[in-house]
């Protein structure tokens, strides 16, 4: 049984037996869900404990593996440029669509209190703009890591990545080779973790639909539609900016790009559906081999378009389900957060990569981080449409690159 089935069962069973507790017998549902519920916390702990390395080490070492992608030349600053602007609008159309359409829908006061009975928020700072943004940079941030104060411990990542792209590359080498080292090794433990996943996910979930009924199962019903519909959305949206900015005439766009996105639905894999890619580039969209050749590979290892509003949206859903207003500030922090976080993460297996770089922005949002082991379980679902928006934006940058000029100088364009 693989590990998504595994998780999913674990789900499945308890929903099941805390739907039936709650229907058959409340009282001894309330008192199976204090008995379970220090498990799953500890099997949530244990996740937790490998954010602040893990995030530090991520953010460090992805600023240096664009520096050194940037330094190959104008093609790839260019595809650089378009990666990071289009995570951000995606990040932006996520944090201004997903809480508009959950406001339409009234979150059930069990599920709210359910959650809040299982997971405190890391309340963000209310001293409005000026104290947010002195929060930016940490005072001591070795005390932001103790505290998992993920916004200056972001910012002082960025500030020391970007200085390690400015000493000698010896030195340079050793450190990155170290993060990424701590990096590799804190994933290790996030395997162990996730090898319990089952037993964890089963323990939590029980206690939450022990405790919210059928609200429980409604909610995250919920979820995986709004996910969902901000996939196909994105897709939309990006075969516009394709023909719009990249210069692609539709119908030809589109007989090159339904080809991968096909790979991409039947494996659920970015690099596995690589070699499709290139061949369509060439082959049916006439692109040249140099500018194909090149941003496709980087995009499948730096870019990932469906990150950002994974992360906005399920921040946007635990909001709504406890029945608080994200404010500008938050959805902000956010959208920031999850351009950094995204280009930082790209690689890392499925089930570590949602709790991993979920985690920091959610807590940086302020919201609790219980809920995210029951997401992770139902992100399975929507997991075919994230990927299928992915090769979408990473064939999509790559004709914005092209129309832009990314072809080098003195090699003829061959689009059709």
């Amino acid at each position: 049984m693989s590990q998504t089935a595994r998780v999913l069962t674990g789900l499945a069973a308890g929903i099941v037996l805390g739907m039936l507790l709650a229907w058959q017998a409340p009282a001894m549902g309330l008192k199976v869900a204090a008995w379970v519920d220090p498990f799953g916390r500890l099997w949530l702990n244990a996740l937790q404990m490998t954010v602040v390395p893990l995030v530090f080490a991520l953010v460090v070492v992805g600023i240096n593996q664009a520096s050194d992608a940037a330094h190959s030349g104008r093609v790839a600053r260019q595809a650089i440029l378009s990666f990071v602007v289009l995570l951000a609008c995606a990040g932006a159309m996520t944090a201004l669509l997903a809480p508009l359409a959950l406001s339409s829908l009234t979150p059930d006061p069990a599920v709210a209190a359910a959650l809040r009975g299982h997971g405190e928020a890391t309340a963000p700072a209310t001293g409005g703009w000026a104290d947010a943004l002195v929060a930016l940079i940490p005072s001591n941030a070795v005390a932001a890591a103790a505290a998992s104060a993920m916004l200056p411990l972001v910012s002082f990542a960025l500030f020391f990545g970007f200085a390690l792209t400015r000493i000698a590359p010896g030195p340079r080498a050793q450190v990155v080779g170290l993060l990424d080292a701590i990096s590799q090794t804190m994933l290790v433990i996030v395997h162990w973790v996730l090898l319990v996943a089952p037993v964890g996910i089963f323990a939590l979930v029980l206690a939450l639909t022990a405790r919210a009924g059928l609200g429980m199962l409604q909610a995250l019903g919920i979820y995986v539609l709004l996910e969902c519909a901000l996939y196909v959305l994105a897709v939309v949206l990006l075969i516009a900016v394709a023909i719009t900015i990249g210069k692609q005439r539709f119908r030809h766009f589109i007989a090159g790009l339904v080809p991968v996105q096909a790979v991409a639905a039947s494996t659920q894999s970015s690099l596995a559906t690589l070699p499709a890619m290139l061949d369509s580039a060439q082959t049916r969209l006439g692109m040249p081999a140099q500018v194909s050749g090149l941003v496709l590979p980087m995009a499948v290892s730096l870019f990932r378009i469906a990150s950002p509003i994974q992360y906005l949206a399920t921040a946007s859903f635990i909001a709504w389900a406890l029945g608080a207003d994200l404010s500008a500030a938050q959805l902000a922090t956010g959208v920031a957060l999850s351009v950094l976080v995204s280009m930082g993460s790209v690689g890392l297996p499925g089930q570590a990569i949602f709790l991993a770089t979920n985690l920091p922005v959610t807590s940086a949002m302020g919201l609790p981080v219980a809920p995210l082991p029951v997401l992770m379980a139902v992100d399975a679902i929507p997991d075919v449409l994230a990927t299928v928006a992915n090769v979408t934006a990473d064939m999509t940058a790559m004709a914005v690159v092209e129309a832009r000029g990314g072809t080098p100088e003195g090699t003829p364009s061959t689009m059709a």
